[in-house]
Order: structure tokens, then sequence, then C-alpha cells
């Protein structure tokens, strides 16, 4: 396919090789030749082996573990982009790493989103796209256009196939989420829950209480990011101790460090589904209890609308 004003270049980092390969498929546009590598002591290299001179470039990165080696990946190949003359440059962030810190946390704290979103654009990005961003105002920490796309059609899709919804109840797993978890609840036609918890420390959770009867019903988490998996797993135990029929959670970005993906396995979630946004561990792929939902066709669809000059807001109207 050709863009509006040039054929469309697409460029992968090494973050989600597979997931770049399935946009590319689904855009029936190959992948660019290019060479991304690094030197002895991990300085990366960036080489693209095509013309790209006044194309619509579109570069795939997450910037997921290691979030550092991949964001210089994306800066580094920003500038080979801008150095060879592509007409227009997109990044496309299925995760964008850092998004959690959004504000000061404290005194003498950074915002490090917005760091991160000065040097992307700084590199010579025009436009940036992006998945289910942590915080919708981190679109505002970019001086350039930027499209924030959201995985619930997917995630509605795929419980529309697997749940009988007159017995499905979406829970926000915290008072911050409730909006998220309100908007799937309002597209499925289902009730709305709230997991009151207390956070003692970094990394830690503590479940407090449960706002909403949640007798019987099959009980549904939406969150945007599972790290340690320990707010899940905590959410997970207050609503079976409710009456919760069973527990399930629907989150787009798969973080799963450490040994996430273990006590994920040993919990009371029934299943845990993600999407591919971030390249899955051996340890997510063999738990028995995480699913992951492809998340290509929206992205690819995303762009396609984008090389056109047509609405991208348009595919979740």
């Amino acid at each position: 396919m050709s863009a509006k004003n040039g054929s469309i270049k697409l460029v992968a980092g090494n973050s989600n090789p597979a997931l770049a390969q399935a946009i590319a498929q689904g855009l029936n546009v190959p992948l660019t030749k290019a060479v991304v590598r690094r030197f002895a002591d991990m300085e990366i290299f960036v080489e693209v082996q095509e013309n790209i001179r006044g194309s619509d470039a579109f570069i795939i990165q997450s910037t997921s573990f290691p979030a550092n080696d991949n964001l210089m990946e994306l800066l580094i190949i920003t500038d080979a982009l801008r150095r060879s003359s592509a007409r227009r440059i997109t990044a496309v962030i299925p995760y964008f790493g850092y998004a959690r810190q959004d504000r000061r946390s404290g005194s003498r704290t950074p915002i490090s989103a917005k760091l991160v979103a000065n040097l992307i654009t700084h590199a010579g990005v025009d436009r940036v796209m992006t998945l289910d961003l942590h915080a919708g105002q981190i679109q505002g920490f970019f001086d350039i256009p930027t499209d924030n796309l959201f995985a619930a059609p997917v995630m509605v899709r795929d419980i529309r196939e697997r749940f009988d919804l007159g017995k499905v109840m979406v829970v926000s797993p915290d008072v911050g989420g409730v909006a998220r978890a309100r908007g799937l609840a309002k597209r499925i036609n289902t009730p709305l829950a709230i997991v009151d918890k207390r956070r003692e420390r970094p990394g830690e959770s503590e479940v407090m209480n449960v706002i909403g009867d949640v007798s019987g019903y099959s009980c549904i988490l939406v969150d945007d990011i599972v790290d340690s998996g320990g707010t899940l797993v905590n959410a997970a135990d207050a609503l079976i101790a409710k009456g919760a029929k069973d527990v399930y959670a629907y989150i787009t970005h798969g973080v799963l460090s450490g040994g996430a993906a273990a006590r994920i396995a040993g919990s009371k979630l029934k299943e845990l589904v993600i999407t591919d946004s971030i390249l899955a561990t051996e340890a997510v792929t063999k738990a028995p209890n995480i699913r992951t939902l492809p998340i290509a066709s929206l992205i690819s669809d995303a762009i396609a609308r984008t090389a056109a000059e047509e609405s991208v807001s348009s595919l979740f109207d």
C-alpha cells in the first residue's frame, strides 16, 4: 500500500519483532531492510538498507524491558531516518515506558514521562502513535501530534465471545482506574465494582475493601499495566472472599517483571488476558492461566489511516 504523499516504510527495532512482522502482514507491506545491532561495548548502530527518501516512515518499537536500550534504539533509528530524508517519521510505540512517572511523586523527583517525550520529539519524530497510555494527559507532554489507541475494542470482542454477559461484572482494581473500567462496562452493558486498595510502598499493595456486590458474578478486572501482579492477585483474593464466582483480568500491557508470571499462575485468577504490545517472556508463555490477544490488526489499521490522512479516532466510535 502507499501513503497519500509517498510510500510507506516500516522500520522495526528489536523490542518486539513478532508484533512488527504481524503489523507488516496486516498492511501487506514488507519490513524495511535495516540493521539494528550492538558494538562490543553495547553502543547501538543502525543502518537503513533501502532508499527511504520522501517516504512516510513508521518506526515500530515498544520501550519495554530493557527499557533504556529500546528507547535508545528508537531515538537512533529516528535520527537515521531523518538524515535519510524521510518525508515524515511516526514513532509507533505500543507500550510507552516511563509512563508511570507522569507526575512528581514527591519532593526532588522527576517527571520522566515528559523527559522521554522531549527526547523523542527532539530526535526528529513528527508524530507518535501509542496504545493505552497509563495516563491520557501524557499526550500533552508531546509537542507533536499524538494518537493514543485503545485496546478496548479487541477486548470487548473477546469478552463477548467467551462470556455470558448477564453474569459478568467489570471491576476496577483501584480507584484510579475507574474511568477505564467504566468505559469497558458501558461497552458490554454490565455492572461495575471497584477494589479500594492502599499501597504501603512501591511494588506492594494491600486490598482494603470491595465497593459493589460481586456475589455470584464472573468478575473481570480491567487495567492498562500489570507489572509485579501483586495488585491483581490481591484483588482476586478480595473478590473471591466477597462471593465472586470466578475472577478474570484483561490488561493491555503485560510487563510481568520478576516472578510475576509465577505469582499469577499460583493465584486465584482463572485467567489473565494481555495483548502482545510487549514481547512475552518464556515464563509468561508457559504460564497456564495467561493468554495473549493479538493487537497487530488494530495498529495496522491505524497506520493505514494515518498514511492516508484519514481519521484514526473513528476506529473507536
